[in-house]
């Protein structure tokens, strides 16, 4: 598109690609700010242009070095070579710019940033799966960073060993198959007690293939599944007779979570042992709190909670992880928390009966999209205290500012935690409480 230019980066954008100005804008993936660079233009966006790094003329202090080979090709990570202490601190910026920007409120006080593992921490995952002709083989791993091909990586350094050290044989694996050309995604699970793989696949595999599957699972100490059609459908491989649900622990809460290879948990099982603990400590439940955990999921911060609070009603709109939760309450002899079914995307209506009796604390723990539709529910609820983690700042920002401007709150802590080291991704949490009569949230 172009010839070779110089510039000097000047920032990173929220997908951590380098800012260079002068002309018209460019975002360089692989350069960091600070940097004198060598860079072409490859293609014009609305706003910016895309360009490749071709030198670093003037490397920045900032700059590590990355540990995995297939960094730049592989789109799992964007910010292996920058210093991990300096990652953080630029979720932490993102944060701050969110909130100043959307919500126009600034917490009392900063949180200190929850730091977890940088390797191997990474129990969640969607691994893309692809026969390539060309190649003659399966290419197993996320997508790759420019393009919307499976990268073909033989390990990764961000999955937990029991995968992350897997992927090539577990390509090689795919090729030998009869429908290799048939099974383009898997699912990871790695719980405390067992690795589960969940293969998708859009044709039946042979016996043969069975076989072979049968064979690999036995030599990796895996729990492999298939998956045919919708999440219904998932089964065991074989039939290993019974066995020890999935599970992952709490310890400090003496809570056991059971799940299912496909159910959504916190990627970071180090990290969600610290969140969870956070949560609590900032909402200060009592003996004597009622708390609402909206968006509850199979009970992870629910459970804990109804170990400090009187009682706990944990609200989710999938059934399946509604009856999850209660069981997980069940086998944990937990016997003040409650589970409902609710369509949280929509408003809620003014009368519940599981909102009687008075809620004096609220969690709520959203997907990226954040929470809109409860935003009037939790202030007609009039709570002490509400704690807001969010996957995605900017949602979380935008339901900060309504309850700040438009129910009276007062945004008093605010924080981010490295649940995804070396990705862009920002996860945060906000505390509120009820402001006194004239202020308006602003400090």
């Amino acid at each position: 598109m172009s010839d070779a230019e110089l510039g000097t980066v000047a920032a990173l954008t929220h997908e951590g690609e380098g800012v260079v100005h002068g002309g018209r804008t460019a975002f360089v993936a692989g350069a960091l700010p600070g940097e004198i660079i060598r860079f072409r233009r490859v293609r014009r966006r609305k706003r910016h242009d895309e360009a490749t790094l071709i030198e670093i003329v003037q490397s920045s202090g900032e700059r590590a070095v990355p540990r995995c080979a297939h960094f730049g090709v592989c789109g799992g990570c964007a910010l292996q070579h920058l210093e991990a202490g300096r990652q953080i601190e630029a979720k932490h910026a993102e944060l701050s710019d969110a909130l100043e920007r959307i919500a126009r409120a600034t917490p009392e006080r900063w949180l200190e940033p929850l730091r977890g593992p940088l390797w191997g921490y990474r129990r969640r995952a969607r691994l893309g799966a692809r026969y390539v002709p060309k190649k003659g083989r399966v290419v197993v791993g996320f997508r790759e960073r420019l393009a919307p091909y499976v990268a073909a990586i033989e390990r990764c350094e961000v999955l937990a060993p029991a995968i992350g050290e897997l992927i090539g044989p577990l390509a090689a694996l795919l090729t030998e198959l009869d429908v290799r050309e048939r099974v383009p995604q898997i699912e990871v699970a790695v719980a405390d007690n067992a690795t589960a793989l969940v293969l998708r696949v859009l044709a039946a595999p042979s016996p043969s293939d069975l076989a072979r599957l049968e064979e690999f699972e036995r030599a990796h100490s895996l729990r492999l599944y298939l998956q045919p059609a919708g999440l219904q459908s998932v089964s065991r491989l074989s039939d290993a007779g019974p066995e020890e649900p999935l599970w992952y622990a709490l310890p400090e809460f003496d809570v056991r979570l059971e799940f299912e290879p496909t159910d959504f948990i916190q990627v970071n099982g180090a990290m969600n042992q610290a969140l969870v603990a956070r949560a609590i400590s900032l909402l200060e439940p009592t003996s004597e709190s009622r708390v609402l955990d909206l968006y509850c999921g199979l009970g992870n911060f629910t459970l804990p909670l109804a170990r400090r609070a009187g009682g706990v009603v944990g609200v989710e709109g999938e059934r399946s992880l509604v009856e999850r939760a209660r069981h997980n309450a069940r086998i944990n002899t937990v016997a003040n928390a409650e589970f409902i079914e609710a369509d949280l995307a929509s408003p809620l209506p003014p009368e519940l009966p599981w909102l009687a009796g008075g809620i004096s604390h609220v969690l709520l723990d959203p997907p990226r999209a954040g929470a809109r539709e409860v935003m009037r529910t939790i202030a007609r609820i009039g709570p002490r205290r509400v704690l807001y983690i969010s996957c995605h700042p900017g949602s979380l920002a935008r339901d900060v500012g309504a309850l700040v401007h438009e129910h009276g709150f007062v945004l008093q802590a605010a924080g981010v935690l490295d649940m995804f080291p070396h990705t862009t991704h920002v996860e945060s949490l906000a505390l509120l409480v009820p402001g006194r009569p004239g202020e308006d949230g602003r400090t």
